[in-house]
């Protein structure tokens, strides 16, 4: 064979060679798939002046057709001064295999204009590109010129035509010309096997592969692959049939032909048995990459994934790369999900290294897993960088970085690329939808939720996963008539829908509703989860229904085998704080297993701080402290233990521990939406651009206190221009700021919605309580814990929080 290296036609005085000679070198050039003899040859041909006939004008067409030089191809062929049907096929079949399926069919056209009399390969062409466009409507008018042209109905057309119309979801018309069709061979059986996978008939996909068992057809690789992947599916009796099929290939001798092999090793890590994939994968002699990709998808199956899984598909990357194989992108998208998993980020950045070793950073599904690696790693503009280096973004890429930028907290950044990918012109899925919901609930941004509630309806995106979002949204936003609205609507709610509505009633302080909805869900046959029940535990505790709450616990313990968790644990707490039973409490935690953890001793603490037990309260305190020495809330409970004790010293001693080890009270932030604005505030706050106003709006509501005679004398101090005492700035608190702001900018008919980051403070509840009565509005108040509903003067909370 010749190389590069040598001259294959030395140019001796411009002499020409012959037509057998130069074909032969076309003709090898094409088969090895090096187009540079070809090349030259051609160019041999011009300077020499050498009339080619039409046999090596077909095959220098073919050449370039088969190199993927089609402009070159293009050009010879409007060039040939004469042309028969071989050089119409041979365009055809180069714009197909080069994906320009439209170019294909406008040479197709033209031939006919041209009056040819097509051939099979003619047809056999124009119906491939009809396939892979699932163009049906112009493969049935070629379907027709088949019959009217008296082609016959030679076997590779039959086969053509029956791919075709089973890529195009229509399996009837491809059964149809199976039937009639006058010769059969395997391929056709194979074909309409692999159409009745591809819609997922798989009962009749067992009954087609009897048949052609009958008619004295063996399986091959094609066949059992086809099976397989359908056994993968998981319908009432793929098991079964899977390893009746496994054993098919193991008296065939196919069991270790790598094919095959992949495909049973899939079908047993999709139908969940994943200790017979790997046994399979570890029989095979000599695995390659798509085998070692179907491996590591079996350990990633969302279904079953656990850490074990994600770390032992890291591992067989490992081998793989150790055994000399290159990964794909498909290996590379699936290690990067596994890292996401455990959040092994260091080890992700590692991979994303050799991504751009290999040059794979431009593949979408690569940088849609690297997206969310770096989201979830907390990496933002890392994230960023990925999704610009993205050439081809697609909803997947938009809806990674939207949910990167809402998991870390940057929900207005998340609102912003929304409308970003709208303007972009493409649409979101349900997804995006929900991610988007769960921003506007966290931001408490129940306009900007309404609006893409409204966009989701005129869309026709709806699903459960919408709909439970739009009910969390409406919940978390102090709407809870709108999310009990949104339930009523679904038609058959899941274990999510119940779950969700539950909590939101038990976190609006109504107990009575939520312990009714799960009454209900318990008749509709639907079984609660851990998370249900920590919604009943937290209806029982808002609504200081301790026996009931005692209750429930045993029944989820006992009837419904769920262990209880730490959650649960810290809701019986609160249940047992409410009530005063601080000992009991006590015995509770030390009882729980959870006594190492601080969630559940914060609860004791705060339930010592309602019910002022200094004593046990300070031992709380300690525990709690010496769990969790920089977290500044436990500090915080026990400075309020011992200041509303009129313990002054004990109190100035937690801020003076506060600030030797370091440790900052977190600000407290409140914030509402107006306007589809977002406007926070802090305490003693003037940056707001209607500051001027608030305070004037607030000095003359604390006024109208002063002058009501029921008004405990502690809850009044001095409202005029904030200073730097406590007795002075506790009127300026964040929230009364925020709720002053809601007054004078929403319609008296209009409830104030406002959220904080930390629990309200006494004088700020009594304040609220009052506000709401005297100014006859209606204020929601969201902290950390649970939703405060004002109305005339009284509390949803029950004045405990």
């Amino acid at each position: 064979m010749l190389t590069p290296l040598q001259n294959p036609l030395p140019d001796y005085l411009g002499l020409s060679l012959d037509s057998v000679t130069y074909t032969r070198l076309v003709q090898c050039s094409a088969k090895t798939g090096s187009l540079i003899h070809g090349k030259v040859a051609h160019m041999h041909i011009i300077k020499t002046c050498f009339k080619p006939c039409m046999y090596l004008l077909n095959n220098l067409l073919y050449m370039y057709c088969k190199g993927g030089e089609m402009d070159i191809a293009q050009k010879l062929f409007d060039r040939m001064p004469k042309r028969n049907i071989v050089s119409w096929n041979s365009l055809i079949s180069g714009y197909a295999q080069m994906g320009f399926y439209h170019d294909a069919m406008n040479v197709f056209k033209k031939a006919r204009v041209f009056c040819l009399r097509l051939d099979k390969f003619t047809f056999l062409h124009a119906l491939s590109v009809c396939g892979q466009n699932r163009d049906l409507r112009l493969g049935r008018l070629i379907h027709a010129l088949i019959t009217i042209s008296g082609s016959g109905s030679p076997i590779l057309l039959t086969n053509s035509l029956i791919n075709m119309y089973c890529k195009g979801g229509q399996i009837d018309w491809a059964r149809m010309v199976f039937e009639n069709a006058d010769e059969l061979d395997s391929v056709s059986w194979n074909s309409l096997i692999a159409g009745y996978v591809r819609i997922g008939s798989n009962e009749e996909m067992l009954r087609l592969l009897v048949k052609m068992l009958r008619h004295g057809l063996n399986f091959n690789t094609y066949s059992l692959g086809s099976a397989l992947k359908a056994c993968g599916a998981n319908f009432s009796s793929s098991i079964e049939c899977g390893k009746m099929l496994h054993g098919c290939t193991v008296k065939l001798g196919l069991d270790l032909d790598v094919v095959v092999g992949t495909a049973l090793l899939d079908m047993y890590a999709k139908i969940g048995i994943l200790d017979d994939a790997i046994k399979i994968f570890k029989l095979m002699p000599d695995p390659n990459v798509v085998m070692y990709n179907a491996m590591v998808a079996g350990f990633l199956q969302t279904e079953s994934m656990t850490d074990e899984f994600a770390n032992e598909a890291i591992d067989l990357f490992l081998e793989m790369q150790r055994g000399g194989l290159k990964p794909s992108k498909f290996t590379f998208s699936s290690i990067l999900k596994a890292c996401s998993f455990i959040e092994a980020f260091e080890c992700g950045k590692q991979i994303h290294a050799q991504i751009c070793k290999y040059n794979l950073q431009s593949d979408e599904f690569i940088g849609n897993a690297l997206v969310e690696l770096y989201s979830l790693s907390g990496s933002i503009d890392d994230g960023l960088k990925c999704f610009h280096s993205t050439p081809k973004l697609d909803v997947v890429s938009w809806t990674s970085l939207i949910a990167g930028h809402v998991q870390n907290g940057q929900f207005e950044g998340g609102l912003t690329l929304f409308h970003e990918l709208l303007l972009s012109g493409r649409k979101p899925d349900e997804f995006t939808i929900s991610t988007m919901l769960s921003a506007c609930a966290n931001l408490a941004a129940v306009r900007s939720g309404e609006q893409i509630h409204a966009y989701a309806i005129k869309t026709g995106i709806g699903n459960f996963i919408i709909q439970n979002s739009q009910i969390c949204m409406y919940a978390k936003c102090g709407d809870i008539d709108s999310a009990t609205m949104i339930f009523k609507e679904i038609k058959n709610p899941d274990i999510v829908s119940w779950s969700v509505m539950i909590s939101s009633n038990a976190q609006h302080g109504c107990a009575k509703e939520a312990l009714e909805l799960f009454e209900m869900m318990k008749d509709s046959g639907i079984a609660p989860n851990h998370i249900t029940f920590v919604g009943v535990l937290v209806a029982c505790s808002h609504g200081g229904l301790v026996e009931e709450g005692l209750r429930y616990f045993e029944i989820m313990r006992k009837d419904h085998g769920i262990t209880p968790n730490v959650k649960h644990s810290a809701c019986i707490v609160d249940l047992l704080g409410r009530a005063g039973r601080l000992a009991e409490a006590e015995i509770f935690i030390m009882n729980s297993g959870f006594e190492g953890d601080p969630v559940v001793w914060r609860s004791l603490l705060s339930a010592c701080r309602v019910h002022k037990a200094t004593g046990i309260g300070k031992r709380v305190a300690e525990r709690v402290i010496a769990l969790e020495p920089e977290a500044s809330a436990s500090y915080v409970l026990l400075y309020n233990i011992y200041n509303e004790a009129g313990l002054q010293m004990p109190a100035a001693e937690i801020r003076n521990l506060m600030k030797d080890r370091g440790v900052k009270k977190e600000p407290g932030l409140s914030w509402m939406e107006v306007g589809n604005v977002v406007h926070s505030f802090v305490v003693g706050d003037k940056s707001h651009p209607n500051s001027q106003v608030i305070y004037l709006k607030l000095a003359e509501m604390l006024e109208k206190i002063k002058k009501l005679d029921y008004v405990n004398e502690k809850l009044v101090s001095d409202a005029s221009e904030p200073k730097h005492s406590d007795n002075s700035m506790v009127n300026y608190h964040s929230e009364k700021l925020a709720v002053t702001f809601g007054m004078i900018s929403l319609p008296r008919s209009a409830p104030v919605r406002v959220m904080k980051n930390l629990r309200s403070c006494w004088h700020c509840h009594e304040t609220m309580k009052l506000f709401s009565k005297l100014e006859k509005r209606e204020i929601i108040i969201r902290d950390p814990i649970r939703f405060h509903r004002f109305r005339d003067g009284v509390c949803s909370c029950g004045d405990y929080w």
